[in-house]
């Protein structure tokens, strides 16, 4: 008779950073989606070009798109490093809720006294000169950002986003979504006095 087989107790893996990394990255991810849940507001997820530069970009004008009858200018980084606090819109004319803020675009560059600069966002040249023909252009530039690699750097997830730039070129505000009266007054409105008292 022989003797019974002794069986090795089973041993766990060896679990490695290597293999713990991702799962440490997602994790993180999924957090920072749980509290923009959360909040209800996608608006409140932090950006992080708060505090930096705006990103280098140099974007053709609207072709056609005329004020008084000069072609209206395109957009570069070097034009939002000039001295004035400036606000930057992403749009495009297929984008409801951008249709849905543009009245409050007009007020915002009436009141706040800031340039406000648009980048069209993957839009069609007709389309958008029809949209600003149609709801009015509170723009002095508009770059066209055909590809959406000017949005990617920017960090922008969605149109509408409007951004408060410093006269250093320095990214000061990120709003999420399309602007209201409320946002104005509460928001946007304090942010380019604030910029502006640290120019």
């Amino acid at each position: 008779m022989s003797a019974p087989e002794q069986t090795q107790p089973d041993i766990p893996p060896k679990i490695s950073w290597g293999m713990m990394l991702p799962l440490a990255i997602f994790a993180g991810l999924a957090g920072l989606l749980f509290y923009g849940l959360q909040t209800g507001d996608p608006s409140k997820l932090p950006s992080a070009l708060i505090g930096k530069k705006v990103p280098a970009f140099d974007l053709p004008p609207l072709e056609g798109l005329k004020e008084k009858g000069v072609q209206v200018a395109g957009l570069s980084s070097k034009d939002l490093a000039r001295g004035d606090v400036r606000i930057v819109n992403f749009w495009a004319s297929w984008c409801v809720p951008c249709r849905d803020e543009h009245p409050y675009l007009v007020k915002l560059a009436s009141v706040s006294k800031a340039p406000l600069t648009g980048i069209n966002y993957k839009d069609q040249t007709a389309a958008a000169r029809r949209f600003l023909g149609r709801f009015g252009n509170p723009f002095v530039a508009v770059g066209v950002d055909p590809k959406g690699a000017a949005a990617i750097n920017w960090g922008v997830t969605g149109m509408p986003e409007t951004f408060i730039v410093g006269g250093d070129g320095t990214i000061l505000h990120k709003h999420v979504g399309p602007i209201d009266g409320q946002i104005i007054e509460k928001e946007l409105l304090p942010a380019i006095r604030k910029a502006r008292s640290k120019s």
